[in-house]
C-alpha cells in the first residue's frame, strides 16, 4: 500500500480525534440539527465525516477531479477511516492472467486447506484498486480467519462492460483452479464485494453456479444491481450522502455506455434468473442511493429459494466497510459480515 501524503495524514489524525467528541457536538458542527430522510436518522459520526468532507472538497462527487485525481483519491479517501489493519502471516500478490492480478492474504495459523473469500473491490467499475481495500481485506483475513484473494479487475473507461465481470470470474475459477497451491479449500471458496463490487461478486455467483466448485456463499455490501436505475431511492437519496445520483451516472457512463447492455444480466443481476445460485449475505445502508436495489435484490434471491440473510443498516452511507476503524455504527454491520463469513466457511 503507498504511503499516504502528509497532509492527508494529518487530515486524517485530525478527523479520528474530532469523531471522538460526544455526539451532540457532532451534530452542532455539522449544522445543528439531526439529518432524516426516508424513515431513517442519519448517524452523528457520519453526519460529521459528510460535513466535514464537503469543506474539504474530498468525495465521490467531486464533479471537478479529472479521472486519475479521482482515482487517487479514492485511494486514500478509503483508508482514512479504514479498520487497523492486523498482523498477517503474508500477503502477496499474483498473476492470474496476462490483465488480471490478485493479492492473497492469509492470517496467522490457518490450517490447510483453508477457507476462502474473493473479493471484489468497490468503485464504481471506475476508481478502487486493491490499495483502497487493503486495510478491508487485511482485516477480513484476520477476523473471518480465511484466505482473502482481492482482484485488481479492469476498469472503465479503459476497459468498459463487460471487461470487469470477466475478469471477476476469470479469477474466482483461478483460484479453484490453483487451490492445492494455494491451500485453499475449493469447496469453501466465497465470494464478495462492496458497491460494484458487489455486483461483480453477484455475477460470479451467476457465471459460476453450474461449475463444479461454485461459490459456497456470497456476500453483497450494498450492491448496484440495476444499471437502468429504476429504484426509488436513486431519488430519495440523490445528493448529500456521499454517493450521489450525479457521479453514479458518471460511473455506468464510463463502465456501460451503451443502454443496450443496462438490462444485461451480466450488467445488471436484477434482469437474471437467480435461481441455484450461492446463498446470500446482502447489507444496505439507509442513506444510500442503492439501498432499494439492494433490498430487492435480496428478496429475488430469497423468492427463488436461496438463503439469504438481508438487513438495513439505517443511520449508515455507502462506504460504511471502508469506515469500521472511526466509525462506531458501522462496525454492527461488519461485525454481522464477519460473522456471516465464519459461519458459511466453517
Amino acid at each position: 500500500m503507498p504511503p499516504m501524503p502528509l497532509h492527508l495524514r494529518a487530515q486524517a489524525s485530525a478527523a479520528r480525534a474530532l469523531l471522538k467528541l460526544p455526539r451532540p457536538v457532532l451534530v452542532g458542527l455539522s449544522g445543528g440539527r439531526r439529518v432524516e430522510r426516508d424513515g431513517c436518522v442519519l448517524d452523528e459520526q457520519f453526519q460529521f465525516m459528510l460535513s466535514l468532507a464537503e469543506r474539504l472538497g474530498r468525495g465521490l462527487a467531486n464533479a471537478d477531479a479529472t479521472l486519475a485525481e479521482r482515482r487517487v483519491a479514492m485511494d486514500h479517501d478509503a483508508i482514512l477511516f479504514a479498520p487497523i489493519a492486523p498482523a498477517l502471516e503474508s500477503v502477496r500478490d499474483e498473476r492470474v492472467s496476462e490483465h488480471v492480478t490478485a493479492r492473497v492474504y492469509r492470517p496467522h495459523w490457518l490450517p490447510k486447506p483453508a477457507p476462502a473469500l474473493v473479493y471484489l473491490h468497490g468503485g464504481g467499475f471506475v476508481v478502487g484498486s486493491l490499495d483502497s481495500h487493503d486495510p478491508v481485506c487485511r482485516a477480513l483475513a484476520h477476523e473471518a480467519r480465511c484466505l482473502v484473494i482481492s482482484v485488481d479487475y479492469r476498469l472503465a473507461p479503459e476497459h468498459p462492460f463487460p471487461a470487469a465481470a470477466d475478469d471477476a470470474t476469470e479469477a474466482f475459477r483461478w483460484v479453484i483452479a490453483h487451490a492445492a497451491r494455494l491451500g485453499v479449500d475449493p469447496k469453501r471458496v466465497a465470494v464478495g464485494g462492496d458497491s460494484a463490487g458487489g455486483n461483480l461478486a453477484a455475477v460470479v455467483a451467476l457465471d459460476t453456479r453450474d461449475d463444479p466448485h461454485p461459490p459456497c456463499f456470497q456476500a453483497l455490501i450494498y450492491p448496484a444491481v440495476d444499471q437502468t436505475r429504476s429504484f426509488p431511492s436513486l431519488k430519495i437519496m440523490e445528493r448529500g450522502f456521499l454517493l450521489d445520483r450525479a457521479t453514479i451516472d458518471w460511473f455506468l457512463e464510463q463502465y456501460s455506455p451503451d443502454p443496450a447492455n443496462w438490462d444485461k444480466p451480466r450488467a445488471s443481476p436484477w434482469f437474471a434468473d437467480v435461481k441455484s445460485v450461492a446463498p446470500a449475505l446482502v447489507q444496505t445502508a439507509g442513506f444510500d442511493p442503492l439501498r432499494d436495489e439492494g433490498e430487492a435484490y435480496a428478496v429475488k434471491l430469497r423468492e427463488a429459494g436461496v438463503a439469504v440473510s438481508s438487513k438495513r443498516y439505517p443511520s449508515m452511507v455507502h462506504g460504511y466497510i471502508s469506515t469500521t476503524g472511526s466509525i462506531v455504527a458501522a462496525r454492527e454491520a461488519w461485525g454481522d459480515l464477519v460473522a456471516g463469513l465464519r459461519g458459511a466457511l466453517r
